[in-house]
Formats: structure tokens, sequence, C-alpha cells
């Protein structure tokens, strides 16, 4: 974990939007990269199985808002399904935790394994443990590859679509507040050494950039375990440093690492109207929004990890009953929302 920040201005003048084709699977609108052939062996066609399934949902961080309701949404489209049961196993942030649990559901010769990865260097052992049991194995979240670069099959999110959106609301809030990059500071905070949280970031001062032309504030990167704690602690350092800054845009690889930021900033005595935050999740931005507080978590990106779940199990199920390839990716939709529409874009926030 990265316990060190560096300061950088971007330079980039433009990005690309992204092109998502829509497809439905078994009834839920997701988008898929137009590809016809699995992105590796671990989900290519196999015999048809119409008897009793069980599939294996091993999450990192098991314990997060987004994840319980990933699993929730698993659960969900399991029993939709009829004669499916999801096993959902918490891995924390511990990449040996990840293989033992692996070795142990292969031990119990479940159908299918979908895994959110603590690390995605293990994901060479993911596949082939999985590929010698003979266990289709689908990535959700975090893309895994194995030891020749070939991707799982994945469900989850675009992470530079999503930067992408996340930046370009930022500007909105920029801009419209007038703020300058003369009295203004980005705090982009994130795990540096993920893959996701790197697209995320990129994609959002990409498209920061692209909106507000030449004249960019300052960024400054926060390398954080992607724990709002470790936010609001990492970022407390860079706030006391930059004591003559009067308004700050926030941005993450998640709603942990914004909220924390922002968290820190009040703390430090800055006033809400003075933070644009923008969220990667809502459903910890959408806590100040369902008390009526003035706060800086003005946006957030929605993304529905029960949308995941379910998106994820259907295809596996799909793949396990018909024996059809697993499609190589399954990106699920986004939108941006705030305090006035959280509720009607159905934020869960609990």
């Amino acid at each position: 974990m990265s316990t060190t920040f560096s300061s950088r201005i971007s330079h980039r003048r433009s990005f690309s939007t992204l092109a998502v084709l829509s497809i439905t699977l078994l009834g839920l609108s997701a988008c898929s990269s137009g590809m016809e052939e699995p992105a590796g062996t671990a989900g290519e066609s196999q015999e048809a199985n119409d008897g009793p399934l069980t599939i294996a949902y091993l999450q990192k961080q098991g314990d997060q808002q987004y994840f319980v309701d990933q699993a929730e949404g698993a659960k969900e489209a399991a029993e939709a399904l009829g004669d499916v049961e999801v096993q959902v196993v918490n891995l924390g942030t511990d990449a040996n935790k990840a293989i033992s649990e692996l070795d142990s559901v292969i031990a119990q010769q479940v159908d299918g394994i979908i895994i959110v990865v603590p690390d995605q260097q293990i994901g060479p052992q993911v596949i082939g443990a999985a590929e010698t049991a003979g266990i289709p194995v689908m990535a959700s979240d975090d893309v895994i590859a194995d030891a020749e670069g070939t991707e799982a099959p994945f469900a989850g999110f675009n992470g530079t679509a999503m930067g992408e959106e996340v930046g370009a609301e930022a500007a909105r809030l920029y801009t419209e507040a007038g703020w300058t990059p003369e009295n203004t500071r980005i705090l982009s905070a994130y795990k540096q050494d993920l893959s996701v949280c790197q697209q995320r970031v990129e994609g959002a001062e990409a498209a920061f950039t692209e909106a507000v032309g030449s004249e960019v504030p300052e960024i400054i990167e926060i390398g954080t375990d992607n724990s709002a704690t470790d936010a609001q602690n990492k970022a407390g350092a860079i706030i006391t440093a930059n004591a003559d800054v009067e308004n700050w845009v926030v941005w993450g690889c998640n709603d942990e690492n914004e909220t924390g930021v922002v968290t820190a900033l009040q703390n430090s005595g800055v006033a809400a109207d003075n933070i644009a935050g923008v969220g990667l999740g809502a459903y910890l931005t959408c806590k100040d929004w369902a008390a009526n507080q003035e706060t800086g978590n003005k946006s957030a990106l929605f993304i529905s990890g029960a949308e995941v779940g379910k998106a994820a199990v259907e295809a596996m199920v799909e793949h396990l009953r018909s024996g059809e390839s697993l499609p190589p990716e399954t990106i699920a939709n986004t939108e941006i929302v705030n305090s006035k529409n959280w509720e009607s874009a159905g934020v869960v926030c609990t």
C-alpha cells in the first residue's frame, strides 16, 4: 500500500468517450464488448447442466455496502432462476485467504466460481486452479488474467468510463461555482496499485481537463487502502500543508475515498460550499443527503452492486445450463446522482 502522495498538474487535452453496446442478459439490461468468443478458457463452452447448481461468490471487502448489495443481488438472481444456490464468502483484503477459500470451494465441487480478488496478482493462481478442477470462473469488479495475460470473463463496470463521468460532473460543479486554478486544488484518492482505480482516476482527470480546458487546478494524488478511514487520515496532512487553498474538488476510486477526504476537509474547517466532492458508488455520499445535511459531497456516480451480482450469477447460470461460452464482458449501467434525485434513481442508503 502506498503511504506517499504526489502533486502534479494535468496536461491532457482530450479523452475518448467509450461507446458501450447494450445487450439483454436474461432480462437485465447491461452492455457487451460485442466479442463473440470468451476472454479465456475459464469461460469456454461445456456440457449443459440441468440439475441443481451451486455457485461460489468470493468477495473482497465483503462488509462494504457495495459488496453487501452485490451479494444480495446475486442471491436474488439465484432465487429467481430456481434450483440455484449462491455461497457468498467474504475474503476481506487478504490474498492468502482468497486462495485458501478458493481451494475450499473447489474441494466442495461447486459448479461455478465468481470472484472479486483482493489482489489482481493472484489472477493466474485463481484461473489455473479453477481450470485444473474443470470449474468455470468469472471475475467480478476487478479484472484478472492467467499467466499468459488472457483475461477471465468479467462482470462489473468499465473503470475508465466511470472515471470520465465523475470527472465531467466535477468539471460542471467547478465551472458553475466560478472557481479558478489559483484558488482551487483537486484531491484524487485511490489505491494506487489497483488497475481499476488507476483507470477511474485517470478517466476523471482526462474528462475534467477536456471540459475546462488547459487551465486546470493542481491535482494532488493520495495513496490509500480504499477505506474511508485511511483516506481521511491521509488527507489530513495534505490539507494542513495547503491551508491557504480556498476551494477543493474531490474524487477517488470509490465512495470511501471521496467521503473520507471530504470529511477531513470539513473537520479542518472548510465550508461545504467550498468543496465539490463527487463520489463513486453513492452508497456513502447519500448518507448526508438522507440526513438533509450541508455537505461537500455534492454528487456521485451511482453504481449498483446488486445489478452486478445479478448479472454475474445470471451469466454463470446461463453458461452452465446452456453449455454456451460465458460472455467476455457484462458491463452494468451507471448514473450521476445528487441530493435531489438519489432516491428516485434507486440508491439504497443504509
